[in-house]
C-alpha cells in the first residue's frame, strides 16, 4: 500500500462498517502481521507517529485545526522493517474525547476494536501520566462489559483470561517537559509509568475510583512500556508539523521518535488468536468483519465466538487450497497418460501430503477432523477419477495396438486364407505372432491384460468357425484343440484377475501410507497447537504471578490474597482446556483411523462384488493357444 486507506467507518445509521476496498486489501495478505494501533485524545499527534513508524513523513491525515482529523480507524499495510516475511499493519483511530460525536458509545466502541484487532496498543497523550490523564484513559474499565472471552449468554465471569489475549501496551507521553525524578532520584520512562499507575490504600470512595482505572490498566496490560517525547519544535511551530523538515524538529524529538519506533518493530509480536493461532492479513480481515458485525447489532465482541467464526471461513478456505494444490499436480500428471499404476500412486501419495501440508497451513480448530476429512474424501474421489482417465486412456492405446498388430490377419479373413486344410494351423500362428508382439509392447500398461483378454474372446468366434471348416483335422484333434483353446483362455482370464488383484493391493498399500502421512501431519499440528495453549497459559499465569508480586510489594496484602485465589481457579481452568482439548485430539485421531478402516473394507468390498460379477460372466468360449 503507498497510502492508508478507510478501514472503518460509520455508514448513514451511525453504526459501524468495515470497507470492502480494505477487506480486499488484506485478502492479499498472506504473511503474519504484526498489528500496531495508536489511539488516544483527538489532536494529540497518533498520525505522525504513525506516518514515522511506516517510514514516510506522510501518510496518515495531520490535522492543524481543533477538530479531529482521523475518522473511524484507517489501516497502512507495509513490508515489516526488521521482520522478513512479516507485513506491519498500522491502525490510525479516531480521536477519542470529539465533542462534535453524537453516540457516547462510539469512543468506546472504537477503543475495544483497536485492543481486539492490534498485537501493539499505543496509548497517546500529552503532558503528564496524573490522575487526569489515567481517569482520560477511562474506556479500559469498560472492557469487560465490552469484550468476552466465550460466549456473552454464559454467566461466568471471565474477565481475568482477558489478559491471554490483550496487546502489549506502550504509553506515549507527547510534550513532556519534567524531569524523570522521583523523591530526587533519577528513574526510568518504565518507572514513571509504574509510579503513575501505583494504587493508593483504602477503602473510601475517592480511593476506588482513583484506583479502579489504575487496576484495570495493570490487569489487563502486564506488558507495559513508557515513552516521553519533548516538545518537537518551538510551540508556534506545533500547528504544521506534519510539514516540518526534519532540520526544523528537535534532535531530542527525533531520538526519542527514532527510540520508539525501533521498540516496536523489534519488539511488537506477531498478533496471534485464542490458542495462539497466527493472524494473517486475511485473518485480520475475517475479525475485523466479525467484531464490526457484532457490535453494529448491539451485542458484545465474543472472542471465542470469532474464533469459531473465523475457524469456519480459514477452515473451508484451507480445503480449496489443499484441492488445488493435488489438482493442479494431477493435471500435470495426466500430461502424461497412460502410466504404470504405481507411477501414478506414487504421484498422488507426493501430491496428498503436499496437499494436507497446504491445508494444514491454513486451518485451525478443526478440532473434529471435519474439513480435514473432506479434503481426504475429496482428493479421494479425485484419485479415482484420475485413475479412470488413465485406464481409459491406457485401454485405448492397447486396443488401437492390437488393431494394428491384427490388421493383416484381418485383411486375411477377408480374402479367406484361412478357409482352407490346416487354416486353422496358419490362423492360431498368426494370433500367437500378435500375441508376442503385443505383450512386449504393452507389458507394463494397467489395461494390458483386460484387453487382450477381451481381443482373444473376439477372435474365440473366428477360431471356432476356421477349426470346424478345417478339412484337415480330425474330429477327435478338433475336440483337443478346442479343450485346448478353453484352457488358454481361462489361463488369460486368471491373469487379468491376477493383475487387478495386484492393482487393488497396490491401491490399499497407498491408501496406506497416505493415511499414515496424513496421521503424522495431523499429529504433528496438534502437538503444536497444545504448545501454544501451553505458552498462551503461561504467558498469562506469568503477568498474574507480577501482578501479585506489585500487590504485596506495595502493601495491598489482601488484594494479593485474592488474587491467590483467581489464581488457583486460572490454574484450574487452563488445566482443564488443556485436557478437554487432549481428549478432542484422541478422538479425532480415533475418528481418522476408523474412517481410514471403513475406506480400506470399501475397497475390498467393491473388489469382491467386481470379482463375483466376473465369475457369473465367465464366457468361456474357444480360442487359439498363444
Amino acid at each position: 500500500m503507498d497510502k492508508p486507506v478507510c478501514f472503518i467507518d460509520t455508514d448513514s445509521d451511525g453504526k459501524l462498517c468495515v470497507q470492502q476496498s480494505a477487506l480486499q486489501i488484506l485478502q492479499q495478505i498472506q504473511q503474519p502481521v504484526v498489528v500496531v494501533a495508536v489511539v488516544g485524545l483527538y489532536r494529540t499527534g497518533k498520525s505522525y507517529l504513525l506516518n514515522r513508524l511506516a517510514g514516510k513523513q506522510t501518510g496518515f491525515a495531520l490535522g492543524s485545526t481543533i477538530e479531529s482529523k482521523t475518522k473511524g480507524i484507517w489501516i497502512w499495510c507495509v513490508p515489516h522493517p526488521t521482520k522478513a516475511g512479516t507485513t506491519l499493519v498500522l491502525l490510525d483511530t479516531e480521536g477519542l474525547g470529539d465533542v462534535d460525536k453524537g453516540d457516547p458509545k462510539h469512543d468506546t466502541n472504537i477503543f475495544c476494536l483497536a485492543v481486539l484487532l492490534s498485537s501493539t496498543l499505543v496509548y497517546n497523550s500529552r503532558g503528564t501520566i496524573d490522575n487526569k490523564a489515567i481517569m482520560e484513559l477511562q474506556y479500559v474499565t469498560e472492557l469487560t462489559e465490552c469484550i468476552k472471552v466465550k460466549s456473552p449468554n454464559k454467566d461466568a465471569d471471565d474477565s481475568s483470561e482477558l489478559v491471554k489475549f490483550f496487546p502489549s501496551f506502550i504509553w506515549a507521553v507527547r510534550d513532556f517537559t519534567l524531569k524523570l525524578k522521583i523523591d530526587g532520584k533519577d528513574v526510568t520512562e518504565d518507572e514513571y509509568l509504574d509510579f503513575a499507575l501505583k494504587l493508593k490504600p483504602g477503602t473510601s470512595r475517592h480511593v476506588m475510583e482513583y484506583n479502579f482505572p489504575r487496576e484495570c490498566i495493570q490487569k489487563f496490560f502486564p506488558s507495559r512500556k513508557c515513552f516521553t517525547f519533548p516538545f518537537p519544535t518551538a510551540p508556534e511551530n506545533m500547528s504544521c508539523l506534519g510539514s516540518l523538515d526534519s532540520a526544523d524538529i528537535s534532535s531530542e524529538f527525533l531520538k526519542v521518535t527514532d527510540h520508539f519506533c525501533n521498540f516496536v518493530f523489534n519488539d511488537s509480536s506477531v498478533k496471534r488468536l485464542k490458542e495462539g493461532y497466527t493472524v494473517t492479513g486475511r485473518v485480520l480481515g475475517h475479525l475485523a468483519k466479525t467484531y464490526v458485525d457484532t457490535i453494529s447489532s448491539g451485542s458484545v465482541p465474543c472472542l471465542e465466538n470469532a474464533v469459531i467464526a473465523v475457524a469456519m471461513i480459514e477452515n473451508e478456505a484451507a480445503v480449496i487450497v489443499g484441492l488445488q494444490v493435488y489438482q493442479i499436480g494431477m493435471e500435470k500428471l495426466k500430461e502424461s497418460f497412460p502410466l504404470e499404476l504405481k507411477a501414478v500412486s506414487s504421484k498422488h501419495q507426493d501430491l496428498s501430503s503436499t496437499a494436507t501440508q497446504a491445508f494444514m497451513k491454513r486451518s485451525f480448530r478443526d478440532t473434529d477432523g471435519k474439513h480435514l476429512k473432506s479434503l481426504e474424501e475429496k482428493i479421494n474421489k479425485l484419485f479415482n477419477g484420475y485413475l479412470c482417465q488413465n485406464e481409459q486412456t491406457s485401454k485405448k492405446l492397447c486396443e488401437d495396438l492390437l488393431s494394428s498388430l491384427s490388421a493383416p490377419m484381418m485383411e486375411n479373413l477377408k480374402q479367406g486364407l484361412y478357409a482352407k486344410p490346416g487354416g486353422h494351423d496358419l490362423f492360431c500362428k498368426d494370433l500367437e505372432d500378435i500375441g508376442k508382439k503385443y505383450k512386449s509392447q504393452a507389458n507394463k500398461e494397467v489395461k494390458a491384460e483386460e484387453v487382450l483378454e477381451e481381443f482373444l474372446k473376439q477372435k474365440s468366434v473366428d477360431s471356432k468357425v476356421i477349426l470346424q471348416a478345417d478339412k484337415k483335422l480330425t474330429e477327435t484333434e478338433k475336440q483337443l484343440k478346442e479343450q485346448n483353446e478353453k484352457a488358454v483362455l481361462l489361463e488369460q482370464e486368471i491373469k487379468t484377475n491376477k493383475e487387478k488383484q495386484r492393482q487393488l493391493e497396490e491401491k490399499m498399500d497407498t491408501e496406506r501410507q497416505s493415511n499414515e502421512e496424513r496421521m503424522r501431519q495431523m499429529k504433528e499440528k496438534m502437538d503444536e497447537e497444545m504448545r501454544l495453549l501451553k505458552e498462551e497459559a503461561e504467558r498469562a499465569m506469568d503477568s498474574k504471578l507480577k501482578e501479585q508480586a506489585d500487590l504485596l510489594k506495595t502493601g495491598f496484602n489482601e488484594k494479593a490474597e485474592m488474587m491467590s485465589q483467581e489464581i488457583e481457579e486460572f490454574k484450574k481452568r487452563s488445566t482443564e482446556a488443556e485436557t478437554n482439548r487432549a481428549k478432542e485430539f484422541a478422538a479425532t485421531l480415533e475418528n481418522a483411523n476408523r474412517g481410514h478402516e471403513e475406506t480400506m473394507d470399501l475397497m475390498m468390498q467393491n473388489h469382491r462384488e467386481q470379482m463375483m460379477e466376473i465369475q457369473e460372466k465367465n464366457p468361456l468360449n474357444g480360442c487359439c493357444i498363444m
